[in-house]
């Protein structure tokens, strides 16, 4: 009785996956394959987005591209990749997660942040873009914060709470704020 219930629970969370599938394709955002949904949320600038196949966001997941819509994506991300709960993407110009990449619950990643002009209040500074990317293969904990103009190279771990201000190379493992390396994953190194 109990694998029933469970099958039935799963059977029905596929289904709904499969209609929000249907639902954001048709309004534009650009999808390549199936993409696993839970209970996501994109408020606007549908075609700013492009998710290649067999990613996977789960529930409270938040893409959000601000100011005029683009001719290209304002948010990538690479196939196989999968965004956990409550993680939030937040765009104006472009932001890139590469393939096969683990982002953990709560993160926060962007490309932008206002200006600091001491005559204006915060809300009415300019904002400042610059690309964010994340590699492939990228591991990043839960809770952790990703700033405008980060390049975060392949393979590289990011420890949980951390906050990254600064880019971070390929196969190196970083923790703490600001991030800092504090070793290196050893995958090119001979014995």
């Amino acid at each position: 009785m109990r694998s029933g219930l469970l099958y039935s629970s799963q059977l029905i969370e596929a289904v709904k996956s499969r209609w929000r599938n249907f639902y954001y394709r048709s309004l534009g955002v650009r999808l390549h394959g199936y993409i696993w949904m839970r209970q996501i949320e994109i408020p606007r600038n549908f075609s700013d987005i492009e998710i290649e196949s067999h990613c996977a966001l789960d529930r409270g997941v938040v893409l959000l591209c601000s100011g005029q819509p683009s001719s290209r994506p304002k948010i990538r991300i690479g196939a196989h990749t999968y965004l956990n709960r409550h993680t939030f993407l937040d765009a104006i110009d472009s932001l890139t997660i590469g393939q096969h990449c683990a982002i953990g619950p709560n993160c926060y990643l962007t490309d932008h942040d206002h200006g600091h002009d001491p005559q204006l209040p915060p809300l009415e500074q300019p904002m400042i873009a610059q690309p964010t990317t994340i590699g492939n293969f990228v591991w990043l904990g839960a809770n952790v914060t990703v700033l405008k103009g980060v390049t975060i190279g392949d393979r590289t771990i990011v420890g949980a709470g951390s906050v990254v201000t600064r880019s971070l190379p390929a196969d190196s493992i970083a923790v703490g704020v600001p991030a800092k390396v504090i070793r290196d994953r050893g995958l090119n190194s001979t014995p």
